[in-house]
This record gives structure tokens, sequence and C-alpha cells, in this order.
């Protein structure tokens, strides 16, 4: 499972545990069946626990909770999600540094045609 994909889900159970796996797909972005796939995957890993429940139409639906060692997996996949988007944003600022150089070159270059003509 990607890491992105779990920290999205580990999150969204912390923050409302009686998400629905409909919602949960549709905030991290994936399919239905990947949710139900990776939920799974967590059950099995000891990370979140579902138990059943009626909900207010009477249909049976699940309530998921981290379990402390879902706690803990949380705060590690946290602080490594934080890094890489610190290293995506590092990267994506030098970028803008360099196309706005890039664009200054261009217009400096355009200038100086004007000038010719």
């Amino acid at each position: 499972m990607d890491e992105s994909i779990r920290y999205h889900l580990l999150k969204q159970i912390e923050q409302n545990p009686g998400i629905t796996q409909r919602e949960l797909s549709k905030k991290a972005g994936i399919s239905l069946g990947k949710t139900n796939y990776c939920l799974n995957a967590l059950i099995e890993k000891g990370l979140i626990k579902a138990s059943n429940f009626k909900n207010s139409k009477n249909r049976t639906a699940y309530l998921y909770k981290l379990t402390p060692k879902g706690m803990e997996e949380k705060a590690r996949v946290t602080v490594r999600f934080l890094r890489r988007k610190m290293q995506e944003f590092d990267a994506l600022e030098k970028e803008i540094e360099e196309l706005r150089a890039e664009v200054d070159e261009l217009q400096g270059d355009s200038s100086k045609l004007e000038a010719q003509s």
C-alpha cells in the first residue's frame, strides 16, 4: 500500500471512526475496491479494528478505530509524509526560481530585439 494512501486512511479513521468506505475512498482519491483492500490490510497488520453496528438507517455499518499500534504507525507515517512533502516543496521552489530567471532572461532578450528594430 502506498504511504500516501496509508497516511490518508489512518488520518481519516482517527478523525472520524464512523466514516464509510465510500467516504474514505473519496477523501483518499482511490476506488472503493482499493479502499476495502487497504482497510483489510490495515486490520490484518493490527493497525485498525473494525466493529459493526446498526446505523440510523438500520443498516449494518462499521466503526473503525486505530489500535495503539495503529497510533504509533500513524505518527511514523505522518513524519515520513511531512518530510517527503517538504522535499517536494523545496524542489518546487527551486524550479520556480529557475523558471522566473528564464522568464526574466527571455523578457530581457525581447526588449533588446525591440530596441534594435
